[in-house]
């Protein structure tokens, strides 16, 4: 019995001694992330997208922060399900990293009938970056400059008038807006916003919902007449445009984010280190600046701060999308 006894202490030593060693090295292994290997960066949505423009900036500067190269990766599609399962099923090593918006982790759950990822169970919330506020764009033909002479033209022409979008906060807005109103108008759905600004500009469809940095080119160039911002309160880029609430839209408060998360499971020390860089860059005044021109609202925070909001914002979204009236595709 005592040789039994022996044994076992010995044996549980070892085993203490080799989970100890083999948690150290792990450690030690995540203490020079990212040992100069590059860091992709996948995002939902195509190149051209708000998302995108904001991202590559970021992500210039974080890559000269951790030494390494970091990789832009858009996989565009099915509401950003298709880049939101890819890294839900990514390794949780810090190499694969997800920048998103409340389409993918807000808005999805709602509008979609089956997705094969779970928003929070799946991910590892990192920093959250900031706000991109969304507008009311219109064909710069449509005899509208505003949105009560809009609403009018419309109730006017039942039918005629289409609307566009390219991610989910574009489509709740374009329900909600129709909705709130009273106005009979045809959904045009695309995979990102570019291709569907590309035919609002063209005139093939009349309108859309769409983030700053995507629109606020063309509305400068006079390519698109901007009508209102979706947000409760006017956004400080573009301080002179009525929200949609002021433009006589009673209620009407959709607000667009942006964050970086990683698959589940994402070690602690790997989070913190990007946390901490994400978050220098972008509360650098020269970055905000920057992005502001690109039309998003930057700030950061830190990852339980993230967590907690990615939680609340689905219950937002779960109120925004029934009540515009969509059904699950």
């Amino acid at each position: 019995m005592i040789g039994l006894r022996v044994f076992r202490a010995v044996a549980g030593a070892t085993i203490a001694v080799a989970l100890l060693g083999s948690a150290t090295s792990a450690v030690a292994q995540n203490a020079g992330y990212p040992n100069g290997r590059p860091v992709t960066l996948v995002l939902p949505f195509a190149a051209g997208s708000g998302t995108d423009t904001t991202t590559r900036l970021i992500a210039k500067e974080l890559g000269t922060a951790l030494n390494t190269t970091t990789v832009i990766d858009n996989k565009a599609g099915a509401n950003g399900s298709i880049a939101a399962s890819f890294v839900a099923r990514a390794p949780a090593d810090g190499y694969t990293l997800f920048v998103t918006t409340n389409t993918t982790h807000s808005a999805n759950p709602y509008l979609l009938k089956n997705m094969n990822y779970d928003p929070i169970k799946d991910f590892t919330p990192i920093a959250r970056t900031g706000d991109l506020p969304f507008m009311l764009v219109i064909n710069p033909e449509i005899p509208a400059n505003t949105v009560e002479e809009l609403i009018a033209l419309v109730k006017k022409n039942p039918g005629k008038y289409t609307y566009a979008s390219g991610s989910s906060s574009a489509i709740v807005s374009g329900a909600t807006f129709a909705r709130l109103a009273g106005l009979d108008m045809l959904h045009v759905p695309y995979k990102s916003s570019p291709p569907a600004m590309t035919d609002v500009i063209a005139g093939r469809v009349s309108m859309m919902f769409t983030d700053v940095p995507t629109g606020l080119p063309h509305v400068n160039a006079k390519t698109l007449k901007a009508l209102a911002v979706t947000t409760k309160y006017r956004s400080k880029i573009m301080p002179d445009l009525p929200t949609m609430d002021e433009a006589g839209v009673k209620g009407f408060d959709v607000t667009s984010w942006q964050g970086y998360l990683g698959p589940a499971n994402l070690p602690k020390d790997i989070v913190v280190k990007l946390n901490a860089e994400i978050r220098k860059i972008v509360e650098r005044p020269d970055i905000q600046k920057e992005l502001a021109g690109r039309g998003m609202e930057a700030f950061s925070g830190t990852p339980e701060e993230f967590d907690a909001f990615l939680k609340e914002q689905l219950v937002v979204w779960k109120n925004l999308v029934e009540g515009a009236g969509i059904e699950k595709q």
